[in-house]
């Protein structure tokens, strides 16, 4: 059984047009219904850890573009001066207290990139962008790992629907469904 499924079905003409439709539609909808609890949110970060409530973070996105993927933050500030760019785990200590539970089975921490799906950088549906850093690891050890690179990134995709997130590194990595 094949671990990575690539599937030719390039996406096109007006179908092209109606997933960008439904994305904005999709993203609007959902920043209107979350923005309240986005604000609480951001303001439970200011009091419960220093640094900012929002950040920026470098994730490749299609044609291996990379984009700045906002996130509420869920570590510490500057988490990563010392070590530099490592995987989240699930204990992770640098995380806050408010962290680990936005961070759990809520992915409360991924709803500001609404915004990035609104501004056309990432969809509401494909393969999770990747930190430049961690793609380079992935393909050097996985056949074709670009190719996931022929969509736009998405803020759910499979592995999010099949229950993996952030804590399988690999599993992710060769658990990818590209349409392409």
């Amino acid at each position: 059984m094949p671990i990575v499924t690539i599937v030719q079905s390039p996406m096109t003409g007006w179908n092209q047009v109606l997933k960008r439709i439904l994305d904005i539609f999709g993203a609007l909808i959902a920043l209107v219904l979350f923005a309240p609890l986005m604000f609480i949110i951001a303001i439970i970060i200011r009091l419960t850890s220093s640094g900012p409530s929002l950040y920026g973070q470098e994730r490749m996105g299609l044609d291996g573009r990379t984009f700045n993927a906002l996130k509420f933050r869920s570590m510490h500030y500057d988490a990563e001066s010392e070590t530099g760019a490592v995987w989240a785990s699930k204990n992770d200590e640098r995380r806050t207290k408010f962290g680990t539970f936005s961070w759990g089975k809520y992915s409360l921490d991924e709803l500001p990139q609404l915004f990035n799906v609104f501004k056309g950088e990432m969809s509401l549906v494909g393969p999770r962008p990747k930190r430049p850093v961690f793609i380079e690891q992935f393909k050097s050890q996985i056949p074709n790992y670009m190719l996931r690179h022929k969509v736009k990134a998405g803020i759910t995709g499979w592995a999010q629907i099949n229950g993996w997130r952030g804590i399988h590194p690999l599993k992710n990595a060769l658990s990818v469904t590209c349409i392409i």
